[in-house]
């Protein structure tokens, strides 16, 4: 009974300093991201590490970007990539890092409300055929996103759509 005792206060600990080191990098990083992006937001990814949320949005382009502060900020550790394609569009281009991490959630979200912010009702992209060989794990993550996605199994390709209602 002692030695679970330690065992829990050892990892509270671990948990602890943990949490103390990111805040630490977020506060260091947080000033070197706002001085070329917007910060939208600090978020908690599923691992419950903290991350850093900022966009740019040139001309006709919208960029969501996310910095997780396990490392140091040397540019983005996640990305989505968009275009304001009209008054009442936004067209996903591309989404880049790495899977599993929740950091695409935490980037879409962040899109979503960019949009409605702009007063675009309208989000879409397209799965192409590169993406083929993950496509159950894209569909499942747009469709937890409300996203409708339509396939063409047969040329391997697909369409997504989320409207504000």
């Amino acid at each position: 009974m002692l030695l679970l005792g330690l065992e829990k206060e050892t990892e509270n600990k671990l948990d602890r300093d943990d949490l103390e080191f990111q805040l630490l990098r977020l506060q260091n990083d947080m000033k070197q991201i706002a001085k070329d992006y917007d910060v939208i937001g600090v978020d908690q990814t599923k691992d419950d590490n903290l991350v850093i949320v900022y966009k740019t949005e040139e001309m006709d382009q919208c960029k969501i970007m996310l910095n997780d502060c396990e490392s140091r900020y040397d540019g983005w550790d996640f990305a989505i990539d968009a275009v304001y394609e009209d008054e009442n569009t936004l067209h996903i281009g591309d989404i880049k890092g790495p899977a599993n991490k929740g950091y695409g959630s935490i980037c879409m979200e962040y899109l979503k409300e960019t949009a409605l912010d702009n007063n675009i009702p309208l989000i879409k992209g397209d799965i192409a055929k590169r993406d083929w060989d993950h496509v159950d794990r894209l569909i499942h993550f747009y469709e937890k996103h409300d996203f409708k996605v339509e396939l063409d199994v047969e040329n391997k390709c697909g369409k997504i759509k989320w409207k504000d209602f």
